[in-house]
């Protein structure tokens, strides 16, 4: 779709800049003054906002700003910037700019955010059950999507209850719709069921629409309080079409436009869905269900909350690579506004709008809320700035309490770790450097059971995947299950139908098993049984910031082994390797050779590529068993050991606590040979790039430029170490001369 005239975009633009300039300086002066005592009255955050629409922009770049929350999870009320929030999933705003959170997790309560930045309860107390009341006195189980209805009044999908709630502005609760009991009904609104609805919408006649997730419908209610079925079959599918002949899969956030019509992210199905008032249904957009999933030109993958614009435009935020998008609805035309390593959420399950055109995100995996202003690339590059401690969780966050805990039986005693994060993957394709490997990989028996390590609840609306396949898995909070039969005993059997809900298909047989947002877990029980893996994948964090498990400690795991480093070599700029090969680490020569003397290395400012292969154990690992490394890097020294000019401290380039998640991050940290590199071979090759770097989440290339220092003779020296802190140490040094 072709871009507005100029100068219209140079009008929006200019008034855009200056709307966004005192935004942001209102936003400064309020976290300004609260850490200075000043008083914050005069100066608002969320500005109520007078009632004219703002043209929107179709492509550019969003520029970002912290609005609450500081990615830690709690339930602290105060000044914005303070806020702690448990599970921040829905939002929406009323016309005076008061902005409401649905915080589920261990809060369960609708929080709201004044124009001023205060945060305070609107409802919820303690704990999780049904109750209505006044403010605290009420109870909610993981409240999820919110809206306003023309009153002023919040309504609540209040999925653990399978209920809609209401919340006047004064903070009574009702119950709108739903028996508190999950299923598949309708009739008048007390007897009506639901199955964990996750997002509300509401028109200007009152009319309450519910995407009834769990179920595959979207269902209204009427002013009158009658629940019935909008569109959607009794089986998940892909189908448009008029009522119960239209099929959803998975539907979880919902949008109304100025014309009346409905707008579904149909996250399964990958899909955006238009739904008229008469209930009929139709594809505005979908990805390839046959693509890659990591291929960037289908980035509308697992769409989570949608925002409607005035003049014909939708934002959908996605799970697939923490994005946001712009989509025209006229044509389906699609633009990225926000994604990559440096403007990743990690799962941005909200988003609302103010008149102005300013765009509220709530990115419940980091704990935190953001405005985000669309802009042109030009502007954006001027104004770029470090986004440390604005997005993502908290660098410093708690571990979840595990207390040493193994996946297994026993818990409490020793097994055998088979991988661990950082690795080089490859796919069934050839490709033997595809991914890196997320987690800490633990030696299972099939059908073993695979057991919680710590109490936790559901929060992803999206808990399972990959059902039948090796790459199944369960997120449980922060942690991550995979390779393993969901839900099930060695023999496919559910362990616990109330909460591993199985789904037949038309033939009646299974085609998924599916967990509800809302579903707690204690530590021990059982989540599954190991597949044909034979282990099990442990995933620490959300997409886009996991860390390593090994920081949650595992009883009896021990590890003695220093990393062995097989072989140094150095490339050129035309990716020519210096020199004869290197003799490896290790290997015993039949005749006393001479050791090999200094490499000779030309200078010049193309710069050099330091190329590391390596390997790692810990105690008790089977002979054949490779590990990757924890953190690598080189420093150079003068040959009676004392650092070179420039090199006063090692140069460490990379550290996998946290790891990259851009695509092409994998062959920058590993050279060619990495992976499994020969068909039925057991052993993956670590071929680590010591010159690029992979630290904090982030890869950059990078090369060791010789020019800067002097001619003579010089070491190289590699440091390799893994988690415990084993350091290698021989092979580690190569004696080199630049001339």
């Amino acid at each position: 779709m072709s871009l507005r005239s100029d100068k219209r975009l140079s009008a929006w633009m200019l008034g855009l800049l200056g709307l966004s300039l005192l935004s942001t300086m209102g936003a400064w002066w309020w976290m300004s003054a609260t850490q200075t005592g000043e008083s914050p009255r005069t100066s608002p955050l969320i500005k109520k906002v007078q009632p004219f629409v703002a043209s929107t922009p179709f492509g550019g770049i969003a520029q970002l700003s912290l609005l609450a929350g500081d990615g830690h999870p709690g339930r602290r009320d105060g000044p914005a910037a303070q806020a702690q929030f448990a599970d921040p999933y829905g939002l929406a705003r009323d016309a005076d700019g008061n902005l409401f959170v649905a915080d589920g997790g261990e809060s369960n309560s609708v929080r709201r955010i004044s124009p001023q930045g205060l945060v305070t309860v609107l409802a919820g107390g303690a704990g999780e059950g049904l109750r209505d009341g006044q403010g605290t006195q009420a109870l909610f189980h993981t409240p999820s999507g919110l809206a306003v209805d023309k009153s002023g009044n919040v309504l609540v999908a209040d999925t653990g209850n399978h209920a809609i709630r209401r919340i006047t502005p004064q903070g009574l609760v009702t119950t709108v719709a739903g028996s508190g009991v999950a299923g598949d009904k309708d009739g008048p609104a007390a007897q009506a069921q639901f199955n964990g609805p996750l997002a509300v919408a509401v028109d200007a006649q009152g009319r309450i629409y519910v995407a009834d997730s769990y179920n595959d419908r979207i269902r209204m209610i009427s002013p009158e309080g009658l629940v019935s079925t909008l569109a959607g079959g009794s089986l998940p599918g892909f189908q448009d079409g008029e009522g119960s002949l239209a099929r959803f899969d998975t539907p979880i956030g919902l949008a109304l436009d100025a014309q009346g019509q409905l707008w579904v992210a149909d996250s399964r199905n990958d899909a955006i869905r238009r739904i008229t008032p008469t209930g009929q249904v139709t594809t505005l957009l979908r990805s390839d269900p046959e693509a890659n999933p990591a291929d960037e030109q289908h980035p509308l993958r697992r769409p989570l909350a949608l925002a409607a614009t005035p003049d014909g435009y939708l934002y959908v935020s996605v799970l697939r690579r923490g994005a946001v998008l712009q989509v025209a609805t006229a044509s389906g035309d699609y633009r990225v506004l926000s994604s990559g390593p440096e403007l990743r959420f990690a799962r941005p399950t909200a988003l609302a709008l103010d008149p102005a055109g300013v765009l509220y995100l709530a990115d419940a995996g980091s704990y935190r809320l953001h405005k985000l202003l669309p802009q042109a690339r030009s502007e954006a590059a001027q104004t770029s700035r470090s986004l440390d401690g604005v997005i993502g969780p908290a660098a410093d966050i708690a571990l979840p309490a595990t207390a040493k805990r193994w996946p297994l039986a026993p818990q409490q005693a020793w097994h055998e770790v088979v991988g661990t994060p950082g690795e080089v993957r490859g796919n069934y394709r050839g490709e033997s450097r595809d991914h890196l490997h997320e987690g800490l990989d633990v030696r299972g028996d099939v059908g073993s059971e695979v057991l919680a390590l710590a109490d936790a609840k559901v929060v992803s609306p999206l808990s399972t995947w990959s059902f039948g396949g090796q790459g199944e898995g369960l997120a449980l909070d922060r942690l991550s299950y995979i390779h393993m039969k969901v839900g099930r005993d060695a023999k496919g059997r559910v362990l616990d139908p109330a909460r591993f809900i199985l789904q037949l298909d038309e033939a009646g047989k299974p085609e998924r098993l599916r967990v509800r947002r809302g579903t707690r877990f204690a530590a021990g029980e059982p989540l599954g049984t190991v597949n044909s893996m034979a282990h099990v994948h442990l995933a620490l964090g959300v997409g886009g910031y996991q860390l390593d498990p090994q920081l949650l400690g595992f009883e009896g795991m021990r590890d003695h082994v220093a990393p062995v480093i097989e072989a140094v070599e150095l490339y050129d700029a035309s990716g020519r390797r210096l020199g004869a090969p290197v003799a490896k680490a290790g290997k015993k020569s039949k005749a006393k050779a001479k050791p090999p003397g200094p490499l000779l290395i030309t200078r010049d400012d193309a710069g050099l590529q330091i190329v590391v292969e390596a390997w790692d154990q810990v105690d008790d690992n089977e002979p054949r068993r490779r590990l990757g490394l924890h953190s690598l890097g080189y420093q150079i020294l003068s040959p009676d050991g004392r650092p070179a000019p420039g090199f006063e401290q090692p140069r460490m380039t990379q550290n996998f606590a946290r790891l990259p998640v851009d695509d092409v991050a994998v062959k920058m940290i590993y050279a060619p040979s990495s992976g499994i590199t020969v068909h039925g071979s057991a052993v993956t090759r670590f071929r680590y790039v010591l010159t690029n770097q992979a630290l904090g989440g982030q890869v950059l290339p990078g090369r060791w430029q010789t020019l800067d220092l002097p001619a003579g003779d010089y070491i190289l020296r590699i440091l390799a170490q893994d988690f415990a802190g084993n350091a290698a140490l021989k092979g580690r040094d190569l004696a080199i001369t630049l001339n």
